[in-house]
């Protein structure tokens, strides 16, 4: 967070100002800005390509090791079908929920299971490849290259090239192309673009103080280097990488790849397969009634004064369900028991809607208690007319 300073309009706008057919995004370790990216590039009537620079682990992401031995790299990561976006959608999920230390990680495991789709390359310096390379294990970057190869595919992994004017892009500089010729592995010029024009550099560097807490005028902080992280022209990108034209013509092969068109509007929930002669409303009421037949047990065990709901099989329950929205009880004994689970989530409004599963649970939901019915009937549960 707080590590670009640039807004998605300015950036879409200084795309489309010098003609590029396609502009990108590709957040740290998430996702957030890529539906606003999508829609704002359509409006400009340019092609987005949603992407994530992923942090990413060489050994396990359910490792803790110690802090100092702890390493994290980055690895870019773009969408060229809905496939692919899903899958991005997925890593960047399961790096929160199983790899979350210090940072959201993915690792190999991951990729491995999340790929199809996605055109991947080594990363900017922070990448796994270039790090590699900056500690001089030239064999074991080589390595690390030929495994992401392997997992995305020849025609879909790129040897990412930078030159922003440092030292260390042109440490790695050539032993990055002799990478792609050892693997076959086709270039790809980028530029890292933490802020969108060149004078906006200093603007940034403060956006980088309030980050980590620093003072400007500590010269131990952390910054980056020069004023060349910004939305460079076709032109200039031309002019940097003139000697590898190929690198640059890449760019625009991602672009004419990525083909990803998102429906909005349109209810995304997962649909619950009901037996055939049901629909969502009258297996929900089956459920409810088998559960209330074997209930009797857990009603019992209600707290003195609960409003208890009895209902013949013939009558229709009080609720019925919003078309997209289905009740989720997993285990509605924990209602009972503690009221944390299903209470608690309605409460924070983190569930809209909810998934019937298979009925496992003893309390019926027209059992309720006169409390759970308003949470209930919170997360779009209406009373029947």
């Amino acid at each position: 967070m707080l590590d670009g300073a640039s807004r998605i309009g300015d950036v879409v706008a200084a795309a489309a100002s010098d003609g590029q057919p396609a502009v990108g995004i590709t957040d740290h370790g998430n996702m957030y800005g890529a539906l606003p990216m999508y829609t704002a590039a359509r409006d400009a009537g340019i092609k987005p390509i949603l992407g994530m620079e992923g942090y990413f682990t060489n050994t396990s992401r359910f490792d803790r090791p110690k802090r100092a031995e702890h390493e994290i790299f980055h690895l870019t990561m773009l969408a060229e079908t809905n496939e692919g976006y899903r899958n991005l959608i997925k890593l960047t999920s399961s790096a929160y929920l199983d790899g979350y230390y210090y940072k959201p990680r993915s690792d190999w495991e991951l990729l491995e299971r999340h790929h199809a789709g996605i055109t991947a390359t080594t990363g900017c310096l922070g990448g796994l490849v270039s790090q590699l390379l900056l500690a001089g294990e030239e064999q074991a970057a080589v390595d690390a290259a030929a495994r992401f190869q392997d997992i995305f595919g020849r025609d879909h992994f790129f040897v990412e090239i930078q030159d922003h004017g440092q030292d260390d892009d042109v440490r790695v500089f050539r032993s990055l192309l002799q990478i792609a010729r050892t693997l076959g592995a086709p270039l790809l010029a980028t530029n890292d673009s933490h802020y969108t024009k060149k004078e906006d550099a200093e603007a940034h560097d403060a956006l980088l103080c309030v980050q980590t807490g620093a003072l400007k005028s500590d010269e131990k902080r952390f910054k980056f280097e020069g004023d060349d992280f910004y939305i460079k022209s076709a032109a200039e990108m031309r002019d940097v990488f003139r000697e590898l034209p190929d690198a640059c013509d890449n760019t625009l092969l991602v672009a004419e790849r990525a083909d990803v068109e998102i429906e909005f509007g349109q209810s995304v929930l997962p649909a619950f397969p009901v037996p055939e002669g049901h629909d969502d409303n009258s297996y929900l009421r089956e459920l409810t009634m088998a559960g209330a037949r074997e209930g009797k047990d857990v009603v019992d065990q209600l707290p003195h004064g609960a409003g208890v709901l009895a209902h013949d099989a013939d009558e229709p329950l009080p609720f019925r369900i919003e078309p997209g929205r289905v009740l989720f009880l997993q285990d509605a004994r924990e209602v009972v028991d503690g009221t944390k689970r299903c209470p608690q989530v309605v409460r924070d409004g983190v569930a809209e809607a909810f998934e019937v599963r298979q009925c496992r649970s003893k309390l019926p939901c027209a059992l309720l208690d006169a409390s759970l019915q308003r949470h209930v009937q919170a997360a779009h549960f209406l009373p029947s007319a």
